[in-house]
């Protein structure tokens, strides 16, 4: 099928609502006039006040009832099986055309010219960027971002036209191979979702058919510094004389160079060649920098020279100094009690390390404790040794059970109790409760003045964030 150009008097049915990338999606076919509701779980998630916020009806139950014929379609989360879910196992039978995610964003992405953002660490933040820098140089286009971005009003979307359609580029089970791309980011490539992939070969195997999916005259953005992103780019050069490429990164050569990286006391300051001014962001890690000069790369490209080269540095310094960030993605809870809490949806060892080592750069004379939920087995299971050693840069480390996904089952016998165990032999403080809120009255006693506090993971864990952040600014009041 393909979508309608207008979506007015039109129902769509999302199974997975909760989703990240279900949300945003689901507010990108309302700003466009469609009817949307949808179902998910009745566990709670932060999506779960924007829906609300948008007036998204949604059920906390899965029943074939919630199916009406006059669906235009049912889209659903790749979480969820169209011959188990009683929802999609309805809609099949009444004719009504199924859409994982990842199609529906594919036959949007038909409609404008696409932009994929994709890397195994670093999508949220580089396309939030994108569309913070998008706003800043009022370029017509939608942004859609798996996560509440708070300079876009805190909602998952920025809607400024429709000229322009960048959204994240999902490499699991190859779903950005659904999209037509006129460019593509690739941020960083490393071995992850070993529940589908077979191994490191086939990751870059499938991000190699997403850039090779460019159309005539696109353009490569890829972090020239990872060595994963850097062979990507090897291999599509040897394929395709006919689109361009931008690198970026400290070894890159041309515009995005980045050099003179400095960390502070609360901002990190870079150079880009192309630019004769510094760049500041007030987001900590140089992982950060390194998306901001992914952002200005592709929405550079955006551009229609109706601005001076100068003044195009002036707004593109001002947007990132605006920004702050996105939900879940270092994000700032506030302070109480001389206790700064933060909430990151790291998840990969990788992304661990370089978050925390951020951090200490960023907040300095903090003392760092960090609470950690792995999510899925399979993850946990085939990167064991990387977890154990990813938390040095804390200064304590608390640990729970593994965050199972919908998607998987436990075959590999590994539990929460094993990683708490690697996680020891290299680690002088850590301490395990099985469930996040178990940790809440250890916390209360052993947080201290100074601390920085930060949940971390794509586990429910940020839930015991907030509830202690609460419950110590109930205590004493938030810092100012």
């Amino acid at each position: 099928m393909e979508f309608p150009r207008d979506f007015k008097n039109k129902a769509v049915y999302m199974v997975g609502i909760k989703g990240q990338g279900m949300t945003a999606l689901a507010e990108i076919l309302k700003a466009r006039d469609a009817s949307v509701s949808g179902s998910d779980r009745k566990e709670s998630f932060y999506t779960d006040s924007i829906l609300k916020r948008l007036g998204i009806p949604f059920y906390e139950e899965f029943s074939g009832e919630h199916i009406k014929s006059e669906f235009l379609c049912v889209i659903h989360s790749a979480a969820y099986d169209p011959g188990t879910n009683p929802e999609l196992i309805t809609a099949q039978q009444k004719g009504i055309p199924l859409l994982s995610y990842p199609e529906a964003l594919g036959l949007l992405s038909r409609q404008s010219d696409f932009n994929g953002v994709s890397g195994v660490h670093g999508k949220t933040t580089t396309t939030a960027l994108v569309g913070t820098l998008i706003k800043f140089l009022n370029i017509p286009a939608t942004v859609l971002v798996g996560s509440e971005v708070p300079i876009f009003g805190n909602r998952s979307t920025l809607i400024t036209g429709d000229r322009y359609f960048i959204a994240e580029a999902d490499e699991y089970r190859r779903h950005f191979l659904n999209y037509s791309p006129n460019r593509v980011v690739i941020t960083s490539i490393e071995t992850d979702h070993l529940d589908y992939y077979k191994d490191l070969s086939d990751i870059l195997d499938a991000f190699t058919a997403f850039a090779l999916s460019l159309s005539r005259e696109g353009m490569l953005i890829y972090n020239q510094d990872d060595e994963g992103a850097r062979e990507v780019a090897r291999r599509v050069q040897r394929q395709r004389r006919d689109i361009r490429y931008s690198p970026y990164g400290k070894q890159a050569r041309g515009d995005y160079r980045i050099s003179d990286i400095r960390s502070g006391a609360g901002e990190i300051r870079f150079r880009l060649d192309r630019f004769s001014d510094d760049f500041a962001l007030r987001i900590p890690g140089e992982h950060s920098v390194y998306n901001a000069a992914a952002a200005v790369a592709l929405t550079m490209d955006l551009v229609d020279n109706r601005y001076t080269e100068d003044c195009y540095s002036k707004l593109l310094r001002e947007a990132l100094l605006a920004f702050g960030g996105s939900r879940r993605r270092s994000e700032v809870l506030g302070s109480a009690l001389g206790i700064l809490f933060m909430d990151d949806y790291a998840h990969h060892p990788t992304a661990i390390r370089k978050t925390l080592q951020g951090l200490r750069n960023f907040y300095p004379g903090r003392r760092v404790v960090v609470d950690f939920m792995s999510h899925t087995y399979s993850r946990t299971k085939a990167l064991l040794k990387d977890f154990a050693t990813c938390f040095e840069p804390a200064d304590r480390v608390i640990l729970h059970r593994i965050y199972a996904s919908a998607r998987e089952e436990n075959r590999g016998g590994i539990s929460g109790g094993e990683l708490f165990q690697n996680v020891g032999q290299h680690h002088r403080d850590e301490i395990y409760f099985e469930e996040p809120l178990d940790a809440c009255e250890y916390l209360k006693s052993n947080l201290r003045l100074g601390d920085l506090f930060i949940t971390m993971g794509a586990g429910n864990n940020w839930l015991l964030g907030r509830k202690l952040f609460e419950d110590m600014r109930r205590e004493g009041g938030e810092d100012t």
